[in-house]
């Protein structure tokens, strides 16, 4: 959830000229797309609801006050207790300031959940709320009031008399055996979660635990003698049954810590706690791979000319040489580009280069790859094409550049050196240091050339 605010003020941040009615639709897109939010609105710096979904609310235009205007105040992302919004329904609201790309504070993105109506908590925890045993869960916010419960009414309550809740307020988990407002002794299993200080309590009726043991044992006394053997069989598959979907989670968790590849099953179990186990850890790891697809996209890529960068380079050239591919390297460099630097100041040296890959990519054979080295040096490698027909390709790549318009409005040249593997070297590192050569002698040359390393 506040992943999906930043990304969301993020964007309203790199689109500063989208409309009131754009960024309407943005917030609109958001909820619809994620449910984790009963509302969204983005508050303007002066306190003024800009752009809210769903309109049915009816606070577009209007001014906030109170708690809210506390939260925009602020400038900080925020998870507040629960409190009465503007709409009047009790609500926990979720910020993230939203600042203009020349750090100019412009409100807030705000995401709110209705306690006392559906919400992302009942998604999580089940419409089936209240469980035929009697069983039930409740979450309670960092200050003892409570955010979820069976009964709606207490929504908003403050509990901080509850032993269990004093030990959530200290950050603690466990279990303990307690008796609910209204008497019942219960078993209960609270867990603290650190990142929003909010406590999740899971309580079971003792009575249905006595309950489940005296038939047990009865059961056992009438029928001690020829069913014996059935009923330890039996117990050994429940107790098989129960085990197997966190043993299946547990191997999961192992793989993923030994940077294995693991799969969470997609089976819905019969019990609710390891299905609902199940669908935490889902979600965590379809985050985290995200997360993980996200980093390694920026790390091999050059964020100037938007083509792979040399760290990519290196793992394709070593996966080639791994297999005992033979490809062809062209080192490629822009010619006088200092001067151009100099001349027309680094803007539009930056210009440069991103025409030069755009051009690079549009001449290149079908399983051609183009890579930025570093500067004005980019790399070409061609698989299974020789020396001898890697030079044909760097002239064209040589004469197309000197032809084609560009952001200069003058000729820019290349000048390009050829190397090929194996025949010119035995690995990625000494092969590109040879195509390097034959491009510092193309240089000497006189530039505007290819050359192949000799």
């Amino acid at each position: 959830m506040r992943k999906s605010l930043e990304e969301t003020a993020t964007y309203l941040t790199n689109h500063e000229e989208q409309s009131d009615q754009d960024i309407q639709e943005q917030i609109e897109l958001l909820r619809n797309g994620s449910n984790y939010f009963n509302s969204l609105s983005w508050i303007d710096q002066n306190g003024v609801v800009r752009s809210l979904s769903p309109l049915s609310v009816g606070l577009k235009g209007e001014k906030i006050t109170g708690v809210t205007k506390k939260v925009l105040d602020s400038r900080q992302a925020t998870l507040t207790s629960p409190y009465i919004g503007p709409s009047g329904r009790l609500i926990v609201l979720m910020s993230q300031p939203l600042y203009d790309q020349n750090g100019t504070y412009r409100g807030m993105i705000g995401g709110t959940i209705y306690l006392q109506e559906s919400n992302v908590l009942n998604d999580l925890l089940g419409n089936d709320i209240v469980e035929e045993n009697g069983s039930y869960y409740y979450v309670v916010g960092p200050e003892g009031k409570l955010l979820f419960h069976p009964n709606r009414n207490r929504i908003g309550q403050e509990v901080t008399d509850n032993p269990i809740v004093q030990k959530l307020m200290e950050g603690e988990s466990g279990k303990r055996k307690v008796t609910n407002t209204i008497g019942i002794p219960m078993l209960a299993a609270y867990s603290y979660v650190p990142k929003t200080g909010w406590g999740v309590v899971q309580q079971t009726p003792v009575s249905y635990i006595d309950e489940l043991l005296t038939n047990n044992i009865q059961t056992l006394v009438l029928y001690i003698l020829p069913p014996y053997f059935i009923l330890l069989l039996l117990s050994i598959l429940v107790a098989r049954m129960l085990a197997k979907p966190f043993n299946d989670l547990a191997n999961v968790v192992n793989k993923l810590a030994s940077g294995q590849t693991a799969i969470v099953p997609r089976s819905q179990h019969w019990n609710r706690e390891a299905d609902l186990l199940t669908k935490s850890v889902r979600i965590a790891m379809s985050s985290m791979q995200e997360s993980n697809n996200k980093l390694l996209q920026e790390a091999t890529t050059d964020p100037l000319t938007e083509i792979p960068n040399r760290r990519k380079m290196n793992e394709v050239m070593d996966d080639w040489t791994r297999q005992g591919i033979a490809f062809s390297l062209l080192a490629i460099d822009i010619d006088h580009f200092k001067s151009i630097n100099d001349t027309y100041a680094h803007q539009a040296g930056d210009e440069v280069l991103k025409h030069l890959a755009s051009t690079l990519q549009s001449v290149l054979p079908e399983h051609g790859q183009c890579f930025r080295y570093g500067g004005e040096e980019f790399v070409v490698l061609l698989p299974h094409l020789s020396s001898k027909s890697a030079f044909g390709i760097a002239e064209r790549i040589r004469v197309t550049v000197q032809n084609v318009r560009n952001p200069l409005g003058k000729t820019i040249t290349v000048s390009i050196g050829v190397a090929e593997y194996p025949v010119h070297a035995q690995t990625a590192e000494n092969l590109f240091r040879r195509a390097d050569k034959a491009l510092y002698q193309a240089k000497i040359e006189g530039r505007n050339r290819s050359t192949i390393w000799s």
